[in-house]
């Protein structure tokens, strides 16, 4: 079926509502992504048709509602190709998995280990490796970026050795949108036997990741940025890696017997899913990526790279404007800011006109640091955005220019 953005728009309610009296124009998908009515219709069916606690009860609901989250498991499984469903544990989130992931390594490090991330990671991807680093007197060491906004992997060949056993990279930089080389990364961090975890927030939406082809060690991901609700996510591990990491929180779900003298866990994927989990979210989850794939990522691609294209080329039209992330390889992100003037200012402005974009440094202050920058007006395009809202972009950052200058 050919790609229809006029029809896929009416699968979103909220994209016919009006903003300050102006149809409402949404460009903050990086920050959240709009939600298809069928993931609506799927959160109000299971509460009013099974909501129920699940893996612990023989009733009926209990029953419905477990078959229903071990089926949004396996439907995560399929779709980012892990080898096995015990692989992908649920998670409130990106920031979640990633915390999961460096608390099981206080265990695993020694003082003098070394850790990598890049200059690009957005600060759930920072803060976290600090914290380990304190805890266990491990070094932290940064991949750099150049003035494009790609990160510069001479450098990061220079920095890797023996001493090396994590490295963080996100997948794609909410900030610029650059799409960062992780297979190459993985590839490179492999041969220092050193663990990877991909951080892919900003990629799961625009394209199809496979975990076995990049052979990440560990991937992480929002059901919010994929047309899901919010409070759920996904940590995907490599088996021999989880059963590694020791238990992430303790308490009801992730154990297999309990005594005053002795607790043993649960195996995978239980073990790090102790107390009663989003359900709801997660089947919900399942059911955005049956609706994405639906429209098939091949056609998301090629309507965000129409749209990428187009923004940037009316975008450069104004004049004292620049856009901040140029690399070759990026997704439908663009940054930028115009000759003195403040985001803050702009981004206010195109609201009152009904237009979402992101001001500030997007939870990514190192970036904005290296630019010497207080930040940048973010406009992010899904593929249910069209030409059209690109032009109403383009008229309201011209008309806030003439108002601000």
């Amino acid at each position: 079926m050919a790609f229809n953005v006029d029809h896929i728009r009416k699968d979103f309610p909220i994209l016919s509502r009006e903003v300050n009296g102006h149809p409402l124009v949404y460009l903050d998908n990086a920050a959240t992504s709009q939600k298809p009515q069928v993931v609506i219709d799927c959160i109000v069916d299971y509460y009013s048709n099974y909501n129920a606690n699940i893996h612990r009860g023989v009733h009926t609901l209990s029953q419905e509602a477990t078959d229903k989250y071990e089926e949004a498991r396996t439907t995560i499984q399929t779709h980012f190709n892990a080898e096995f469903s015990r692989e992908i544990i649920f998670t409130s989130g990106t920031t979640h998995g990633i915390n999961l992931v460096a608390n099981g390594f206080s265990s695993l490090l020694t003082e003098g280990d070394e850790i990598i991330v890049s200059a690009l990671e957005h600060h759930s991807n920072i803060v976290p490796w600090q914290m380990l680093c304190e805890r266990t007197g491990a070094l932290l060491k940064v991949i750099p970026m150049d003035e494009t906004g790609v990160l510069q992997l001479s450098a990061y060949k220079e920095i890797l050795s023996e001493k090396t056993k994590l490295v963080f990279v996100n997948h794609i930089s909410n900030a610029l949108g650059t799409i960062n080389p992780v297979k190459e990364i993985i590839e490179l961090a492999h041969d220092v036997d050193a663990a990877v975890l991909i951080d892919g927030a900003q990629a799961t939406s625009h394209i199809k990741v496979d975990v076995q082809a990049l052979d990440a060690d560990f991937y992480v991901t929002s059901a919010h940025k994929m047309c899901g609700p919010t409070g759920v996510g996904m940590l995907y591990g490599k088996e021999i890696w989880l059963n590694k990491l020791p238990p992430y929180q303790g308490g009801g779900e992730m154990i297999k017997e309990v005594s005053f003298e002795k607790t043993t866990y649960a195996g995978l994927p239980h073990k790090f899913e102790a107390g009663t989990p989003n359900i709801c979210g997660g089947i919900a989850f399942g059911a955005a990526i049956k609706y994405l794939n639906s429209i098939g990522f091949n056609a998301i691609k090629k309507q965000e790279e129409r749209l990428l294209q187009y923004a940037t080329k009316e975008l450069l039209k104004i004049e004292g404007l620049k856009i901040y992330g140029t690399g070759a390889e990026k997704t439908s992100v663009i940054s930028f800011n115009i000759e003195g003037i403040h985001p803050y200012d702009i981004g206010t402005i195109v609201d009152k006109l009904g237009i979402a974009v992101r001001t500030g440094h997007h939870c990514a202050q190192p970036v904005m640091d290296f630019f010497k920058i207080p930040g940048t007006v973010r406009a992010s395009f899904a593929f249910y955005n069209s030409k059209e809202e690109v032009n109403s972009l383009v008229a309201a950052v011209k008309r806030a220019k003439l108002m601000l200058q």
